[in-house]
């Protein structure tokens, strides 16, 4: 049995064990008791963990930012429900078990009114089984696929940071292409983490609806001391698309050694690298025409989008726009509070059957959620072009038309 696959058997067996020992006898589902005695001058306390520190904290302390920037809004307009909003945020140090245990703590110690969800996929994965135990709210990305078909009733994602939706919009745009100018060969390559392993499973078929040939499908594992040998394999195979279902360290690797051996396919596909802050300052006019998905983008027009972008610019005046982890952030909890002020209530049933039953209107979109508390499927695709991130599919937000084929390296 390879690594890769040891890995991926490892984590779902771990995962497992955490939702069988939920459900023991003894352990059923309840209720979590809210405090006593709570009038209009009580505050509404909300917690939850992130990884403020470790491997996944470049983009857990961006989605704080969102929470900070909800919670002064909220607090701004008088509240949530009337009522002073406070938050606590644990550094669950990126390791799922120290999120697992801090939601828990929030809950049981803490006595929260309402969860903030965490972040990334692996932590969402075993904090959603315990807002399940707990019959508590829980909005967030998401723990993947996987996680939404255990029959939990108290999670939501809005939007969700969903491997199998990711590329919607790109394989949409490669769809609508004249067969004679799609790609004709596909070599992809999935990292072996949990946010990727769909984008793996499902390659197969989706090229096959395509009509283009996948001649590579592979796991691989990080650290990359380089990726040279995932690119040669590529071009040797003749492919004309490549896909790295990618990271950011591993992404920027792979872009470098496409150069380095001058392979220059039609299309050039990766994972969640490019909306990663500093990926298109970094790979300078190298990131140009690299196509992306993406669940949320700062040039969408939905409503609230513009001025987050301006209060975050005005912050920060060398950039251009609120990074995409702070938009979501901010989404997961406007849609917790719009629940809440919905439902009229903190009773977490109510809040629940008030999101199952309503659309909500979030900087991420136009939600109504299904049994399983996702939205319908969707993505967008962006291309880098002159060094920002356009929008490039589906057609009715295009920013920029795609450039199709890729432009030979250096080219600006």
């Amino acid at each position: 049995m390879n690594k890769s696959i040891r890995n991926s058997l490892l984590y779902s067996l771990v995962l497992s064990i955490i939702i069988a020992a939920l459900i023991l006898p003894g352990c059923a589902p309840q209720a979590a008791k809210q405090p006593a005695g709570e009038t209009v001058t009580t505050p509404i306390k909300i917690g939850g963990s992130l990884p403020l520190t470790g491997p996944a904290s470049y983009l857990g302390k961006l989605v704080k930012v969102g929470y900070d920037k909800w919670l002064e809004d909220v607090n701004a307009k008088g509240g949530l429900m009337g009522r002073k909003v406070e938050m606590t945020i644990y550094d669950d140090q990126s390791d799922p078990k120290n999120a697992a245990t801090l939601l828990d703590k929030v809950i049981t110690v803490d006595k929260v009114n309402l969860l903030a969800g965490g972040y990334p996929g692996g932590s969402a994965a075993v904090q959603m089984p315990i807002a399940e135990q707990y019959r508590m709210v829980y909005i967030s990305m998401g723990g993947q696929w996987d996680s939404f078909q255990k029959g939990f009733t108290f999670s939501f994602a809005s939007p969700p940071l969903m491997t199998k939706w990711w590329n919607i919009a790109t394989f949409d745009w490669i769809a609508s292409m004249p067969q004679d100018q799609k790609p004709k060969k596909a070599a992809v390559f999935s990292l072996n983490y949990i946010s990727s392993l769909d984008a793996y499973n499902d390659m197969p078929d989706i090229m096959k609806k395509l009509g283009i040939e996948l001649v590579i499908n592979e796991l691989y594992d990080t650290p990359l001391a380089s990726a040279e040998p995932l690119v040669s394999k590529a071009k040797s195979a003749g492919a004309d698309l490549f896909f790295q279902q990618s990271g950011f360290e591993d992404g920027i690797l792979g872009v470098k050694a496409a150069k380095a051996l001058g392979y220059n396919p039609k299309v050039m596909i990766y994972g969640t690298g490019p909306i990663v802050p500093g990926w298109l300052q970094l790979l300078g006019p190298d990131a140009n025409y690299i196509v992306n998905g993406m669940p949320i983008s700062n040039k969408l027009p939905n409503p609230g989008i513009a001025e987050l972008n301006k209060w975050y610019v005005e912050k920060n005046p060398t950039v251009k726009a609120a990074p995409e982890y702070i938009l979501l952030g901010y989404s997961w909890m406007q849609t917790l509070q719009k629940a809440v002020e919905g439902a009229g209530t903190l009773d977490q049933a109510k809040v629940r059957d008030w999101l199952r039953g309503n659309k909500v209107s979030a900087v991420g979109g136009e939600f109504t959620f299904d049994k399983q508390g996702l939205p319908a499927p969707f993505s967008y695709a962006a291309q880098a072009i002159n060094g920002q991130l356009e929008l490039i599919w589906p057609q009715n937000v295009q920013t920029a038309k795609p450039v199709y084929p890729k432009p030979e390296w250096g080219t600006k």
